[in-house]
């Protein structure tokens, strides 16, 4: 009986230091995903105020159509990138979580 009591508590240690493991771990991914966000927040917002700079001195309306094109083009292409990066970073918290925990 004792045995089998032994047992059953390392089964339940095992099992919490698994929950841990994975519980690490998806932390991590979350902070990494968090920090991607960030990032291309503050990238978004810096490239903006440049772009709205650089508008204000200009002098032709067709001049500040293009850079508005430019800036819009720019902006988007960027955001696409960002978020597939970030996209590609979500299916594998599961997937790292799973392969740390196993022994």
């Amino acid at each position: 009986m004792v045995k089998n009591f032994e047992e059953l508590q390392a089964v339940g240690k095992e099992n919490v230091e698994t929950a841990m493991k994975s519980a690490e771990t998806m932390s991590k991914g979350a902070q990494a995903i968090a920090t991607e966000v960030a990032d291309y927040s503050k990238k978004a917002f810096e490239d903006g105020t440049a772009a709205l700079e650089k508008l204000f001195g200009v002098k032709s309306l067709e001049k500040a159509i293009e850079m508005q094109s430019e800036y819009a083009k720019t902006s988007y292409e960027g955001f696409v990138a960002k978020a597939t990066k970030i996209g590609e970073l979500y299916p594998t918290l599961p997937r790292k979580a799973i392969s740390r925990s196993k022994p």
